[in-house]
């Protein structure tokens, strides 16, 4: 592969549909490799606009919007980092001849909720929870009845957790359907209704494509509240049959999404038994935890991936993360961190979001250790002394 200055002339450049913490990842990621990145995001000073060549604000789910920074931008590939995006604009630029990682079908099928998991379970006869689908009050009332208590309520299309609860009795119906229509980020029109698994742990493989080759990441074992995750740690311990059987579903259904890059595949382990549960079609939030554990991160290989580059690389330590969420509201946060966070096994990254909310992922913390436990114990200490000021 033949790499030049960005700006120049053959230059490959990215377009990153979505700014956050993991698209600034990969937009250094990118830019060691002399890769222009153009960042996009609904919001200005999002975190890749900061390391980004260029950034634009937009309305993210207006079709003519994304398609005009496309048109306008040209670029080598197209990377939605996002659920909340117009779809349309993504399979119209690969009717233009643009490439969208993984594919534009990939990113319309994942960001639904409802067709991922009809095309894993239905299509490929992957083993998931019992699951239904609701437009009304009334209906979520009947389905909560028939999966039965407690069960999960989500938005057809969301990010992080939001919109997402616990359904505990036939009296937190009506609360749960009010929390889809108020919290979701994306489209909130039709809910889906979960069997709650008694489970015995979670993970998230990594599962990395080219048109050549899968790879797997170890296993990220991980604790989340409300759907979005506090602490991930890896490698997650588990039976050497129960992970070759993640791996056997994460490769079907990635075979049939297609296209190249990372896939944050989750699970449900229990007993001897493996659900699918969810995909992401690009780097995941739990899979921070590889900026200390492996020589190329999830950012990295998703980068290695989107240019049919070699996958190769090695397992270097055991480590864990856990996610810094601020509880103050502020136009100008500031974040205090103890002198204690930086060992030579530990560090923390903040994102530089230039505005702060209650419950809002605003730095992570990566910590190494022989033992995963271990190094998840000492995450959770240093998180615990940061503090907003």
């Amino acid at each position: 592969m033949i790499f030049t200055a960005p700006h120049k002339e053959g230059s490959i450049k990215f377009l990153l549909l979505g700014s956050g913490e993991l698209g600034k990842e990969i937009t250094i990621e990118a830019q060691r490799l002399g890769i222009e990145v153009i960042a996009v995001d609904k919001y200005s000073n999002a975190p890749a606009h900061m390391v980004a060549n260029k950034s634009y604000v937009i309305d993210m789910k207006d079709k003519d919007q994304v398609l005009g920074v496309i048109k306008e931008e040209k670029p080598t590939y197209i990377l939605p980092e996002i659920e909340a995006i117009n779809i349309e604009a993504l399979f119209e630029a690969e009717k233009l001849g643009f490439t969208v990682i993984p594919n534009a079908e990939a990113v319309n099928k994942t960001m639904n909720r409802k067709n991922i998991r009809k095309f894993a379970a239905e299509v490929l006869g992957v083993k998931t929870s019992k699951y239904t689908f609701v437009k009304t009050l009334e209906e979520l009332k009947k389905a909560a009845k028939e999966i039965g208590f407690p069960c999960l309520v989500k938005p057809i299309m969301s990010s992080s957790g939001h919109g997402q609860s616990v359904c505990k009795n036939i009296e937190d119906v009506e609360k749960s359907f009010n929390i889809a229509q108020e919290e979701a980020r994306g489209d909130a029109s039709e809910l889906v209704v979960e069997e709650m698994v008694k489970f015995d742990y979670e993970i998230t493989l990594l599962t990395v494509r080219t048109e050549k080759e899968t790879i797997f990441c170890p296993p990220i074992g991980h604790t989340q509240l409300n759907g979005d995750y506090i602490y991930s740690w890896q490698p997650r311990k588990m039976d050497d049959d129960i992970l070759s059987r993640a791996k056997e579903i994460a490769k079907k259904v990635t075979d049939g999404l297609g296209g190249r890059g990372v896939f944050g595949v989750e699970f449900f382990i229990k007993g001897n038994e493996v659900y699918f549960n969810e995909l992401s079609p690009r780097p995941h939030d739990t899979g921070m935890v590889t900026m200390i554990t492996q020589s190329q991160s999830e950012f990295a290989l998703h980068t290695r991936a989107v240019l049919g580059l070699p996958l190769d690389f090695s397992f270097l330590t055991p480590g864990a993360s856990a996610a810094y969420k601020t509880a103050s509201e502020s136009l100008n946060p500031r974040i205090e961190i103890p002198e204690s966070a930086f060992t030579k096994n530990s560090y923390v990254r903040l994102f530089g979001k230039p505005e702060s909310h209650a419950g809002r992922r605003m730095a992570v913390v990566l910590v190494s250790d022989e033992d995963p436990d271990k190094a998840k114990e000492k995450a959770k200490e240093i998180v615990e002394q940061i503090k907003d000021i």
